[in-house]
């Protein structure tokens, strides 16, 4: 896996996703300018998160899936949105949480740590990426919580907010799983040619 990221990333097709990437990529400066080192570091993350599926050759749909959304994500942040928005923080916790337990899978996979997603059962499936989707969002609520206390105050944190994510991450999580057998077929690795 480690061997074809690289050449994968640097695969001469263009994809839609690609588009994202780029203005993901321009999002970082101007959130920076505009809203601060807190969105700097909000968007530096979405920059990983947009080029972390073309490293993995996923199929187009899912690298626009993921793309599209962490970039939704980090502006939302930006744009106070999750605060502003009636029920928009659980609306992304729930679809980009998915999305992420399930590339997490992909690479879990790829590790041989679990089985690849197409060759598993459905359920099985399913269950693995709910609890990479708990896992993720455990991560990003205490992510959440060291912001507030150390950062910038502003940072929205409570019980019920975290309870709330936490159960919308693990739902986004079991929804995109029963998806990922069909997610993870089909993918575009480039291997490096051999010395």
């Amino acid at each position: 896996m480690i061997a074809t990221l690289g050449t994968t990333f640097l695969r001469r097709r263009f994809l839609a996703a690609d588009v994202v990437r780029l203005l993901t990529l321009v999002s970082v400066p101007v959130a920076t300018v505009g809203w601060g080192a807190t969105s700097f570091a909000v968007m530096s993350l979405a920059l990983f998160g947009v080029v972390l599926p073309r490293m993995l050759g996923l199929r187009p749909v899912f690298d626009v899936a993921v793309c599209v959304l962490v970039l939704v994500a980090g502006w939302s942040s930006a744009l106070e949105w999750y605060t502003s928005v009636f029920l928009w923080d659980k609306l992304i916790h729930v679809v980009l949480t998915g999305l992420l337990a399930a590339l997490l899978a992909v690479v879990a996979a790829d590790l041989r740590l679990v089985p690849h997603a197409p060759d598993a059962g459905r359920v099985s499936v399913a269950v693995l990426v709910f609890c990479a989707g708990l896992a993720i969002g455990s991560v990003w609520e205490m992510g959440e919580w060291l912001g507030h206390n150390f950062v910038d105050s502003r940072i929205y944190v409570g019980y019920d907010d975290t309870i709330g994510d936490l159960a919308a991450d693990g739902l986004g999580g079991l929804l995109v799983g029963f998806a990922l057998p069909w997610l993870a077929k089909d993918r575009e690795v480039v291997r490096p040619p051999r010395r």
